[in-house]
């Protein structure tokens, strides 16, 4: 079993950076893959990045890639999104989300995770 936590959202004007951080607590985070996703008011939950369990690889959707960078310290048992350039679309409540080992791979589906925070919000102002 995996809990996690986030923090870190906020209010933050247009073109300006946050860092959620999301920290785990049970043994099998460090073989755990990892995700953030997000959920604007009336939309549905969206998937943002995700990095396996050894973070070797990374992976972004495309309205955040160049912009958003996912990171993890399995020491600390914490993974991070690192935001810049924040525009007003990125507001939404973001979610981070592991799942249980099933080799080195990401995941980009909401449906594929096993665990889920219960979000922080993130609000960007134009």
């Amino acid at each position: 079993q995996v809990q996690l936590v986030e923090s870190g959202g906020g209010l933050v004007q247009a073109g300006g950076s946050l860092r959620l951080s999301c920290a785990a607590s049970g043994r099998a985070f460090s073989r755990s893959a990892m995700g953030w996703f997000r959920q604007a008011p009336g939309k549905e939950r969206e998937f943002s990045a995700a990095i396996t369990w050894n973070g070797q690889r990374t992976y972004y959707a495309d309205s955040v890639k160049g912009r958003f960078t996912i990171s993890r310290d399995n020491a600390k048992n914490t993974v991070y999104l690192q935001m810049n350039s924040l525009k007003p679309e990125d507001t939404a409540v973001y979610y981070c989300a592991a799942k249980d080992y099933d080799g080195s791979s990401y995941y980009t589906k909401f449906w594929q995770y096993d665990y889920w925070g219960q979000g922080t919000q993130v609000t960007v102002s134009s």
